[in-house]
């Protein structure tokens, strides 16, 4: 799994929408990325904050 969510997340559910594999679920805190991402990247691309970061950091 090449992206995370980030403790920057507010919880807007756009990742969620635009998710087309439906691999983002709510967190306590933040939303998730479980294992059935394909790293498609749409999730980064929509978040409106920049919360989701790949794993190398960008």
């Amino acid at each position: 799994m090449t992206f995370i969510i980030t403790s920057e997340c507010v919880k807007c559910g756009i990742c969620v929408d635009v998710c087309p594999t439906s691999s983002i679920i709510e967190g306590e805190e933040q939303y998730i990325i479980n294992e059935t991402c394909i790293d498609c990247g749409k999730c980064q691309e929509a978040c409106p904050i920049d919360a989701i970061k790949g794993n190398n950091g960008y």
